[in-house]
């Protein structure tokens, strides 16, 4: 049960309700999280940030990597909406989440992405020469402000309680 209802459409001021049919042209839908943040337009504009990180970092990443970055993120964030949207499109693109084949790389970045949620104080010299081996100082800022924030995303879900979005359902991993 959500602590906060999501806003519905009807209820919104003209100009969230502007801002709806512009997510929802964009992405295909207002997400409950989205309709969550739309109490607040400055929460909701600082939490979108999160798609334009996403076109910055995905161009060296590739889109594989970033979607194993921010579902390694959010799996150990144990964040339900947003680990099942991203295990939702390992699925559909073929992947076994629980089963990824991780070259080097793309290791190094998983353990960058887990190792920001642990604990980010805690970021070994190590871990980050080894990140510094495949990334620019400018990409390595990049990938920390856009795991940043889908920490941030993930903290808003869990502490509101957000409610995990029907088109996600037949995704949720299992303990089976």
């Amino acid at each position: 049960m959500p602590r906060i209802v999501p806003l519905e459409y009807g209820n919104a001021d003209v100009q969230m309700q502007a801002e709806y049919d512009k997510i929802a042209a964009a992405q295909g839908r207002m997400t409950n999280m989205k309709r969550t943040l739309a109490h607040e337009p400055v929460a909701m504009e600082a939490l979108l940030r999160w798609y334009p990180l996403r076109d910055v970092v995905q161009p060296f990443l590739g889109e594989r990597l970033t979607t194993i970055f921010v579902h390694a993120i959010s799996t150990s964030n144990d964040c339900l909406i947003c680990s099942t949207y991203f295990r939702r499109i390992l699925i559909d693109s073929g992947e076994e989440p629980s089963a990824l084949q991780l070259d080097g790389r793309e290791q190094t970045v998983v353990d960058f992405g887990r190792q920001l949620v642990d604990d980010s104080n805690a970021v070994s010299d190590e871990l980050y020469t080894q990140l510094a081996q495949y990334f620019s100082p400018r990409q390595i800022v990049a990938l920390t402000a856009f795991g940043g924030l889908m920490i941030a995303t993930n903290i808003f879900n869990n502490a509101l309680r957000i409610d995990l979005d029907e088109h996600l359902r037949d995704y949720r991993e299992t303990d089976g």
